[in-house]
């Protein structure tokens, strides 16, 4: 199992780096070639969404991809640092009674409601994630996300 990990600070422009070495390991993985204008847009999706929960939440910890060439598969994990929901009590309340993805500390509800932006973004995004990926998998912990998106290697054929 050969694995490339890329690491970059979350700003916007390196989302497109990030998906343009996907979109090769992905070929030198053996994807079909058919496949590999969702790789790139899944992945860019993924990353996008990773550098926008690190900037709305003010982390500047780098996102990490890691690209993994197995058997019969090609899988991309992308990962964040934003501590899923119920991950910190010191929100307020008990874990997971206030504690959201995109929810700000401290927020009054006289403030503007710039969390459900927030969410709805992140919502949306997973939504264009699974509709490009048929094997998605979406997993969120104190340390932060994960989304782990794979793709069926082409079958090698031997010539006779």
């Amino acid at each position: 199992m050969a694995t490339v990990e890329l690491r970059f600070s979350a700003q916007p422009e390196h989302v497109r780096t990030a998906r343009l070495v996907a979109a090769a390991v992905a070929r030198r993985a053996g994807v079909d070639e058919a496949v590999l204008d969702e790789v790139r847009l899944a992945v860019g999706e993924a990353c996008s969404r990773a550098v926008g929960l690190h900037r709305s939440h003010g982390i500047t910890a780098p996102v990490s991809v890691a690209l993994i060439e197995e058997e019969k598969s090609f899988s991309v994990e992308v990962a964040d640092e934003v501590p899923g929901p119920g991950a910190d009590p010191g929100l307020g309340g008990p874990a997971g009674a206030s504690a959201t993805r995109g929810a700000t500390p401290g927020a009054g509800l006289d403030e503007p409601d710039h969390e459900s932006d927030a969410d709805g973004e992140d919502e949306m995004g997973l939504a264009v994630i699974s509709g490009l990926v048929d094997d998605v998998e979406v997993r969120s912990g104190a340390n932060g996300g994960v989304i782990r998106m794979s793709w069926p290697k082409t079958p090698v054929t031997a010539l006779q």
